[in-house]
């Protein structure tokens, strides 16, 4: 597959498609709002991986993920368990630790309840984050869930942080497999606790300790999709080379560049603190390379072996929120 082919692949998938409705619900959004989308009392705009309420101890952080319905009713426990884990990401992301999570649960009985709950629990375990409480309704005629999450941030990570000059990294565990016919990647089921738990205690410590202020948490759109909305925040483009981005053995550079990995991480970093950052988490055996440049740009280019080809222009089309509709 050439890249110009691999770009038109990708901007059908069904990862970037979902990404792209976000748009227009910020639009709608902001259209009823008096102040627009920017007037909500944030410390980031719409966009970012958790809203963040400044208070006198730092940041509360809140989010929500939905699970899409199908995967709900093919994967039941799998879905309970990710649920939470993809919360647990969010937060970890903005440079926060996770505090709890709530659940709404919709189920055609019971006993497809147990299934996702019991995912939902054991995830709780192995993250060590609660689940508080929630809504039930076993008498739905279809399978949906939605978990939501609460922690704390003593400084942020956003996705409205990145700067041109900036070298943008790739954070992994590439230690998984994936769950098909999905394409999640998953490092965490099975994985001691004390491990996952220390991995995501990297990103809290690269906020705090200032070597990083931009990250987001490489979701359903994949690797490139996910970078399209970190660039796409902070009015900034790049230059990314497919070569560098880190895989497991024998996966497919297309198939890989639509996972959605248990623990994946984009980082936009000054050059000075690229080494240290990559440090950090190469010595807890997570995969960390430069994918690429961040420039003034405005334009997302993808290259890999002499070949380039534009993967998206934010001057002329937006990709989740366009930029009159968010403020810093």
């Amino acid at each position: 597959m050439s890249v110009a082919q691999l770009v038109t692949s990708l901007r059908e998938s069904r990862g970037f498609r979902h990404k792209t409705d976000i748009a227009g619900v910020v639009s709608s959004l902001a259209r009823r709002l008096p102040g627009g989308a920017g007037d909500l009392n944030q410390a980031v705009a719409l966009g970012d991986d958790c809203a963040a309420l400044a208070d006198d101890e730092g940041y509360l952080l809140f989010a929500i993920e939905g699970m899409v319905s199908d995967f709900v009713r093919a994967m039941p426990w799998f879905a309970g368990y990710s649920s939470v884990m993809v919360n647990v990401s969010d937060v970890y992301a903005m440079g926060g630790r996770p505090l709890a999570v709530v659940d709404a649960l919709w189920s055609d009985g019971i006993d497809t309840a147990h299934e996702v709950l019991a995912g939902m629990a054991a995830a709780s375990v192995a993250y060590g984050v609660p689940i508080v409480g929630g809504h039930t309704n076993a008498r739905s005629d279809q399978a949906q869930l939605a978990v939501s999450i609460v922690g704390r941030a003593n400084k942020l990570l956003s996705s409205f942080s990145a700067k041109a000059g900036d070298h943008l990294l790739m954070a992994v565990d590439l230690r998984g497999r994936f769950e098909e016919p999905y394409p999640f990647w998953n490092a965490s089921v099975g994985a001691p606790a004390v491990r996952l738990r220390g991995d995501l205690e990297l990103l809290p410590l690269l906020a705090e300790s200032g070597l990083c202020d931009a990250a987001k948490d490489i979701s359903m759109a994949g690797t490139l999709g996910t970078a399209l909305m970190l660039l796409e925040c902070s009015r900034v483009g790049a230059r990314i080379d497919l070569a560098s981005i880190p895989r497991p053995v024998d996966v497919p550079l297309a198939h890989w560049l639509t996972a959605f990995p248990s623990f994946g991480y984009l980082l936009s970093v000054r050059d000075e603190y690229v080494e240290r950052v990559q440090a950090q988490f190469e010595a807890r055996s997570l995969a960390c390379a430069v994918v690429g440049t961040v420039d003034a740009s405005r334009k997302v280019v993808v290259q890999q072996d002499g070949e380039a080809a534009l993967l998206w222009d934010f001057n002329d089309e937006t990709f989740i929120v366009a930029a009159e509709e968010v403020t810093q």
